[in-house]
């Protein structure tokens, strides 16, 4: 490779941050560059750890505060603690957790019917605000999942068919 020095001062902004005195900060920080070491500061207290905490394989340590009210759990924990070992960069790692939390859904659904409660869906999705503003849309939604359950209650009874008259 070349080691030569090139000019970039056509470059509207270019070296904008080179000289220190331009700093907000200037003169007020003064420069040990130290922060580059780790932490300049004292740490403040950390917050308690009383529920598992996922957080990114790319930080040596949680965050100084977390949210403690949903703990992994289930197969959606499962499912999270899985893309919790990938990097953030990484498909690998959003996409699960976006099927996470659709399983979870279903999971506090039927949390609730073990409890007694039957959730009212209908309100907890907006379907009326959607009714009153996107019926169209509410009705796509609708038409597209009544076929999709249709085909899957006609495949595993033609697949159920198919095995009785073996």
């Amino acid at each position: 490779m070349e080691n030569t020095t090139k000019d970039y001062s056509h470059i509207k902004g270019w070296g904008i941050d080179a000289d220190p005195k331009n700093d907000p900060t200037y003169p007020m920080k003064r420069r040990t560059n130290e922060e580059h070491l780790g932490y300049s500061w004292e740490r403040p207290t950390l917050q308690p750890q009383t529920v598992e905490i996922l957080h990114s394989n790319e930080r040596p340590n949680v965050t100084a505060v977390f949210g403690t009210s949903t703990p992994p759990s289930g197969l959606s924990g499962m499912i999270r603690r899985l893309a919790f070992k990938k990097t953030e960069n990484d498909y690998g790692h959003w996409l699960p957790l976006i099927l996470a939390d659709r399983i979870n859904v279903v999971e506090g659904i039927i949390e609730d019917l073990r409890s007694g409660h039957v959730p009212n869906i209908f309100a907890e999705k907006g379907y009326k605000a959607e009714w009153k503003y996107n019926r169209g849309g509410l009705l796509r939604k609708a038409a597209v999942a009544a076929i999709l359950s249709y085909g899957v209650v006609a495949y595993f009874r033609a697949k159920k068919k198919r095995k009785h008259n073996y």
